[in-house]
């Protein structure tokens, strides 16, 4: 059949306008939120790999179509979101089972006491103002650079209004991960949300100190003795000791004699850990400090233990590999 010319006119016209607009809208879709790709199973296709990314997907800069690296990660260090259920790995998410890590702002100045606040919002986009304390807080804040260095543990202030705030020690320039770890009210689990913050100025990089089973700091020898493999409960053991005598007086810290923080290096996975022994005010413990944790995969990872001895605060830092 042939068309008038006018109707042929017509009809390109309107197909060219159909490509534009479903253009467009595939364009809106991607910055709006990320598509999710049809199962082929519980757990997706055989090449999506643990974070739900297509590693055939993935472009020059190692980014898949949505702007998420393999470890769940967006360009700007955001993680994506779990709705729906528990996340795989803690802490690779800034938002998890409909709540979210709200920073007050991303860009801070360097200092040693740099406010920061920040928010964590409810299912229902409101300001979270209730928690379950875990550990005797209400709220736990992680800091660290990304290359492991600058940790910090503190516990913010919260406002009426479901604000927190805190002074943190941002001397050094870089980007480092802020981890919330809390118990919302009416969930039945705890949570660990992430996410990055810049701070100006010219970036050093520290090397990431090499695997020992022993730590030195503030005249304490901290030593560690970890028989772990991937995917499995393991237990590990600190000894304190202080002038060549081992410590049997440990304090009382976060209703245990000591808190520990493990972190998967590269991607910053958080592991949760949980201590063996608990403590009771006015109770001593040591030389040992006995924790369980998990390590998802074999790699290289962080370990922080603080514990407290004649009122002070203190943090033994370890790497540790995690063979198959």
């Amino acid at each position: 059949m042939k068309f008038p010319s006018n109707t042929v006119i017509k009809l390109a016209a309107y197909a060219a306008a159909l490509v534009v607009l479903f253009s467009a809208a595939f364009s809106l879709g991607r910055v709006v939120t990320p598509v999710a790709a049809e199962a082929d199973g519980p757990h997706g296709s055989a090449a999506e790999d643990e974070h739900g990314v297509d590693e055939n997907s993935m472009d020059e800069h190692g980014m898949d179509e949505h702007g998420m690296d393999e470890a769940g990660m967006d360009e700007h260090g955001m993680g994506g979101t779990t709705d729906s259920g528990a996340a795989a790995i803690p802490g690779l998410a800034v938002s998890e089972a409909g709540y979210t890590l709200v920073p007050q702002t991303t860009s801070l100045a360097a200092g040693s006491a740099v406010p920061f606040s920040f928010t964590v919002s409810d299912p229902d986009e409101a300001p979270l103002t209730s928690y379950v304390p875990t550990h005797e807080k209400d709220l736990h804040l992680i800091v660290v650079r990304r290359d492991m260095a600058g940790f910090q543990h503190v516990h913010p202030t919260l406002a009426d209004d479901g604000t927190w705030s805190v002074a943190l020690d941002l001397a050094a320039a870089g980007t480092y991960r802020v981890f919330a770890d809390f118990a919302p009210d009416g969930l039945d689990r705890t949570l660990t949300l992430g996410v990055d913050i810049t701070v100006a100025g010219d970036f050093t990089p520290v090397p990431l100190p090499a695997p020992d089973a022993t730590s030195n700091l503030d005249g304490y020898v901290v030593s560690l003795d970890l028989n772990a493999a991937p995917g499995t409960e393991s237990e590990l053991t600190f000894t304190v000791s202080r002038g060549g005598q081992e410590v049997t007086d440990l304090e009382p810290y976060l209703g245990a004699f000591g808190h520990l923080v493990s972190l998967r290096v590269g991607d910053l996975a958080y592991l949760h850990t949980h201590p063996i022994e608990s403590a009771e005010a006015g109770s001593q413990g040591g030389p040992a400090v006995e924790f369980g944790t998990e390590f998802p995969t074999a790699g290289t990872y962080r370990l922080f233990l603080d514990f407290q001895h004649d009122g002070a605060v203190h943090t033994a830092e370890f790497t540790v590999t995690i063979n198959d």
